[in-house]
């Protein structure tokens, strides 16, 4: 029996992108792009590399073009420019890929000079995580959905194994999801097909997926609340018919996690972790979802009762667990991140990354939490928060007529927001 055309195409890039980051290849190719000395010439090269998806480096010649295409084809279809941002001064969609545009930013500013291997390997790296992106949205195409998932973690652990730069991008697979569809798209309706889709996904899936869309819709609704809407909440809720069935979906799913959990003292932990992004979740709105207010969106009906029955079930449980989590000045909080749009925040970490010629551990995982892995401590993580939003007012974008920055971060707008999911608890 003949593969669906855009299975074998899926094959074919996670086939060759475990080629590219497992082995030799990726190191060789940094130090032959390195060799040539020039830093401007590396890194044109390496965009060349970056724009035509041929990499002759090394003893190995891995092409991914036809590949990339058909799944960029089949993405573009569904509504979703994964490899691509909006550009919002053109009013359209960029020209150059996410990753080449970040490239063109580093030749701009460490273009001069040697050629440094720690640049080029960031970038690279940058570069195969939106590959991966593209990758998740098309694991549909394919009979089993979940084995494809299972494949692109693969790959993303080898990217941000100990043979990568060592940027960490994010912690779980799940989170391309949110990388790869976290900007302006015209059709809004592809976010709700997409929805659709990911219900069909294995139940532990589903949850790692509502964690993690649940903070990073808190975020974005948080900065659309301030900057976007005006503080005005009514529309806030009337222009988002993509962002509300999406918290509406994360929050009844970590909600039904979180009632798992309940009860179990040896899962305290991880009970607090579903705390924390069902916490963030609400806090952009929590009465669209603890109370009745009126939503034009199309949230399902079904998962806005069960998100009031869970959170009055648990009301106790969730305010002791929410008293835990309340920001802090001298403390990260996820709750205090406000921004435009999740890729931006990965952007802005690897651009700094490439500035400074060293990677961060610090994932958009760890941003999106009050906990934190590995090296990404609170020191960390409110440095990188810090430097992002010192980049984003300094390049601001206009908003309402207004120049303001995309990336924020606020401990006292974060008290102001933990203190309203607290008041709609009651």
């Amino acid at each position: 029996m003949t593969r669906p055309a855009g299975e074998g195409a899926l094959d074919d890039v996670l086939g060759q992108l475990g080629n590219l980051v497992d082995g030799p290849f990726r190191r060789e190719m940094v130090a032959g792009l390195a060799s040539r000395g020039d830093g401007r010439m590396a890194l044109a090269e390496l965009g060349t590399m970056m724009r035509t998806h041929r990499w002759p480096a090394a003893a190995r010649r891995v092409d991914l073009a036809a590949a990339v295409r058909a799944l960029d084809r089949r993405t573009r279809a569904d509504g979703f420019h994964a490899l691509h941002d909006w550009d919002g001064v053109a009013g359209r969609i960029s020209s150059e890929p996410i990753a080449v545009e970040l490239l063109t930013l580093a030749i701009e500013r460490r273009g001069a000079g040697q050629a440094e291997p720690a640049v080029l390997a960031i970038l690279f790296d940058y570069y195969v995580l939106y590959l991966l992106a593209l990758a998740a949205l098309r694991v549909w195409d394919g009979p089993d959905p979940d084995a494809a998932v299972d494949r692109i973690a693969h790959v993303l652990s080898l990217l941000q194994g100990p043979a990568g730069s060592g940027q960490q991008f994010v912690r779980i697979v799940e989170t391309l999801w949110l990388v790869g569809t976290s900007h302006y798209e015209a059709d809004e309706g592809a976010y709700v097909r997409l929805l659709d889709r990911t219900r069909g996904l294995r139940a532990a899936r589903q949850a790692a997926l509502a964690l993690g869309h649940a903070a990073g819709m808190g975020c974005h609704l948080r900065f659309g609340f301030e900057a976007t809407y005006a503080r005005n909440i009514g529309a806030m809720r009337d222009d988002n018919a993509a962002d509300y069935p999406w918290l509406s979906y994360a929050l009844a799913t970590s909600l039904a996690e979180y009632d798992r959990l309940a009860g179990d003292e040896a899962a305290a932990s991880a009970r607090l972790a579903v705390a924390d992004a069902i916490l963030n979740g609400l806090s952009p709105d929590p009465e669209a979802f603890v109370g009745d207010a009126a939503i034009q969106a199309p949230i399902d009906a079904a998962e806005r009762r069960t998100i009031r029955e869970l959170v009055a079930g648990h009301r106790t449980a969730l305010a002791a667990d929410f008293a835990r989590l309340r920001p802090a000045d001298d403390a990260y909080s996820p709750l205090s991140l406000f921004c435009n749009f999740c890729q931006n925040v990965v952007k802005g970490a690897v651009l700094d990354a490439v500035l400074w010629g060293e990677a961060s551990p610090v994932s958009l995982d760890d941003l999106l939490s009050s906990r934190s892995s590995g090296e990404a401590g609170d020191v960390a993580r409110l440095g990188v928060v810090r430097t992002l939003m010192g980049y984003a007012r300094s390049n601001p974008h206009r908003i309402r007529g207004r120049l303001m920055p995309v990336i924020v971060y606020d401990p006292h707008a974060g008290r102001r927001a933990y203190g309203a999911v607290l008041r709609a608890l009651g």
